[in-house]
């Protein structure tokens, strides 16, 4: 009578009609008394539960004994009702235990797609390197083994690291990725660790870090080679113990996290250096993953810009669009030094240009794709041996890079955000490349124009 006019309400008379109308009909929520005839509601409520582990049950009793409720918890019901009960309070449970159903659904349909997602399968690549990390990732991502990414940036560092994480027994679980190279110094402890309150001037309430918040799922580590000899002595107590201690903390807390840890940098160097520790690179380097720069998987650059193409279709509804024979060629020229985030970026551009065109054509593309840049002439020094491959992609990426601080007026934070990087791999590239302050001042202060 209370939820009828709300509800479809299907009823049972004992256990045995009930359990069966369950298995048949499948109901949304249960409404389940303690005291049946001839059995014990809470064995009823086991069967349930065994049988569904997601539909919730409300218990419903004439007694007030709290072990009925404590029981009735513990075996799974999603609330306990005492007889009488007030109306408007079942109608409150029995909204909100829907509303929790529904939203365990949608989390459930989203983990789902997020695993899909990560299948296999759509990781895009036929050349010969791809395959061979496809294969390894196949074969170590349902292990606990610490594993290192490295490449070059934007080669898909995360996107292997997640493909780890979610073909693994740990894909329910929390999935972390921190980018050690994008926080200062003096945060990264604190994002890793947690803090107390009260342990330092700015601690004003306890903060869960990075470790703790990954426990029993993966966390990953992107630009490790970028955390400071401080942080990498505590990192590696965490690895050899599986604990840690918050800032300010004296309590141990033990984790179960599986770490994947990615750099562009070579380790092997800084360790040479004594700017990594070694002790540290040979426990995150268990199963090194390399991923080959864009450049050097020529056969998978049309199938990533398909790939990134119906993408981009599907999110905006729009007809099906494909790429010219010549626009792929004008891909396929281009030597990437920003890798697979650089294409998506270009292919994001090259979609919203042909709004209303049925085929991407050159014309669609950046002009430093269509060969009226510099981009030609490096082209043809490379091939014709006056200019080696390495030294044409410094050559391409410092163009590019002077291109994107003329456009954001040199502000290097916006400069990164435009190149899909962070402000400090973006000083690290302009030291490399040579490009220094006296360099983008002058060009910020060209000669004043005539006057009249």
């Amino acid at each position: 009578m209370v939820l009828e006019p709300a509800y479809e309400i299907l009823q049972a008379a004992d256990a045995q009609e009930g359990l069966e109308v369950f298995r048949k009909e499948g109901p949304d929520l249960v409404l389940l008394d303690v005291i049946l005839p001839g059995t014990d509601g809470l064995a009823v409520l086991k069967t349930l539960r065994s049988e569904s582990k997601m539909v919730p049950v409300i218990m419903l009793t004439g007694t007030k004994l709290v072990k009925t409720a404590v029981d009735a918890m513990k075996f799974g019901a999603a609330d306990y009702l005492s007889k009488p009960f007030d109306v408007d309070e079942l109608r409150l449970v029995v909204e909100r235990a829907l509303e929790s159903l529904e939203l365990q659904r949608e989390v459930k349909q989203l983990r789902s797609q997020v695993v899909q997602r990560y299948a296999f399968h759509n990781l895009i690549g036929k050349s010969q390197g791809m395959q061979e990390i496809y294969a390894k990732i196949e074969q170590v991502s349902d292990s606990r083994t610490t594993v290192l990414v490295t490449g070059e940036s934007g080669t898909g560092k995360e996107l292997v690291a997640k493909a780890l994480h979610y073909n693994s027994s740990r894909r329910d679980r929390p999935c972390i990725a921190l980018n050690c190279a994008a926080l200062p110094e003096t945060l990264i402890e604190s994002e890793l660790f947690g803090h107390e309150k009260g342990a330092f001037t700015d601690a004003t309430a306890r903060r869960t870090g990075q470790f703790e918040l990954a426990h029993t799922g993966t966390l990953f580590l992107d630009e490790i080679g970028d955390l400071s000899p401080v942080t990498q002595a505590k990192l590696l107590r965490v690895l050899q113990e599986r604990e840690f201690t918050r800032i300010g903390g004296s309590q141990p807390i033990k984790v179960d996290v599986r770490i994947v840890a990615a750099t562009n940098k070579n380790l092997d160097e800084l360790v040479r250096k004594g700017q990594f520790r070694e002790d540290l690179y040979y426990r995150i380097n268990v199963i090194a993953l390399y991923l080959p720069p864009l450049r050097e998987r020529g056969e998978d650059i049309s199938l990533l810009a398909k790939h990134f193409l119906a993408k981009r279709v599907e999110e905006e509804k729009r007809p099906r669009i494909e790429f010219s024979k010549d626009a792929l060629e004008s891909l396929a020229r281009y030597p990437w030094p920003g890798n697979v985030r650089e294409l998506e970026n270009i292919v994001e551009q090259a979609f919203i240009w042909s709004q209303q065109a049925t085929e991407i054509t050159p014309e669609h593309l950046p002009s430093i794709l269509k060969g009226d840049s510099r981009s030609s002439s490096l082209h043809d020094d490379t091939l014709a041996g006056r200019m080696s491959l390495e030294k044409a992609v410094m050559e391409f990426e410092r163009e590019i890079i002077l291109d994107a601080l003329k456009r954001t007026n040199y502000v290097q934070t916006h400069a990164a955000n435009l190149l899909g990087i962070s402000r400090r791999m973006l000083k690290y590239r302009m030291d490399t490349l040579g490009i220094g302050r006296s360099e983008h001042a002058a060009a910020q202060d060209p000669e004043p124009a005539a006057q009249e």
